[in-house]
């Protein structure tokens, strides 16, 4: 048998969790039906990707290129800046069915390159442009354009030009069930040099807001002296059983961001927010600048 026969095998008839960590992460969780308590059903407008970096989601979490475990509490993903953008890209964009003259459409490059089918290996790569992400132009051209006529797609907005973007690929192989490798590489494919914040980022789905939904999680700095190391905590009687506690280790020393994973009262809905920090769908964030030709 080959080594992943002998993973799926082992999955199968030992109990191995094989299969824990993967590629669940959803790619969009706003204006989805999961997360609209809307009157009228509205889910596009009851949830905006706009509301989607200030909002915590109640039924699932998105992220570029990321993985969680299977019932999606603890995730993994990539947050990007290329220091033009007027937010942090850190879900893909696209088109409401109101937006679009053919309908719902995401307006990104992604690509799956390979999954095994216990995860054991995962690949995936992101195109992200060099100059600010065109939202107001895909969403103001397309609603011109009439059902007869072809769709205003990301490339055509001539982001692309002079190969000005950045090819991020993320890799994810396992030494164990529970021990993963993450390799983030960077690609500049355009002419010059040019700024790219790598932000990977660790966090909780929002479940201790739920009635009955347990203690708040903990993500805390661990010192050492050659390397970051963020353990991870979790005491939901929900979800305990099956998730224990986690470290992540960082090659290096590096900076580390902490925010909360709350709503953002005050900006979404004029309320009152409960700390300084909320509204950031991370609690963790890994801060590298990488630019010029290509880093790890």
């Amino acid at each position: 048998m080959t080594m992943e026969q002998t993973r799926l095998l082992e999955a199968r008839t030992q109990n191995i969790p094989w299969k824990k960590w993967g590629p669940y992460l959803s790619e969009r969780q706003w204006g989805t039906v999961r997360e609209d308590y809307s009157p009228n059903g509205d889910a596009w407008n009851y949830f905006t990707h706009d509301q989607a970096r200030s909002r915590a989601y109640r039924w699932g979490e998105d992220g570029l290129g990321g993985i969680s475990d299977d019932h999606q509490i603890l995730c993994f993903a990539l947050a990007l800046w290329n220091g033009n953008d007027p937010i942090i890209k850190e879900r893909l964009f696209g088109l409401t069915n109101s937006e679009g003259n053919h309908g719902e459409d995401v307006k990104e490059y992604y690509f799956y390159f390979d999954s095994t089918p216990t995860h054991s290996y995962m690949k995936y790569l992101y195109k992200y442009p060099q100059a600010a992400y065109p939202y107001e132009d895909l969403i103001k051209t397309n609603r011109q354009r009439g059902r007869n006529e072809l769709e205003y797609e990301l490339l055509d907005t001539g982001i692309f030009d002079e190969d000005r973007y950045f090819d991020v690929f993320v890799e994810y192989a396992k030494g164990n069930a529970e021990d993963i490798l993450i390799k983030i590489s960077v690609a500049n494919r355009g002419p010059e040099a040019a700024p790219l914040h790598l932000l990977p980022t660790l966090w909780f789905r929002n479940t201790w807001s739920w009635t009955d939904g347990g203690s708040k999680p903990v993500l805390q700095k661990l010192d050492h002296a050659e390397r970051s190391i963020v353990q991870t905590h979790h005491t939901d009687p929900l979800f305990q059983a099956f998730l224990d506690d986690y470290y992540l280790y960082c090659d290096g020393k590096v900076p580390l961001l902490f925010t909360e994973n709350e709503t953002n009262n005050a900006r979404l809905f004029a309320g009152v927010n409960a700390g300084p920090y909320e509204g950031w769908h991370q609690r963790l964030s890994l801060a590298w600048a990488a630019g010029g030709g290509q880093s790890d």
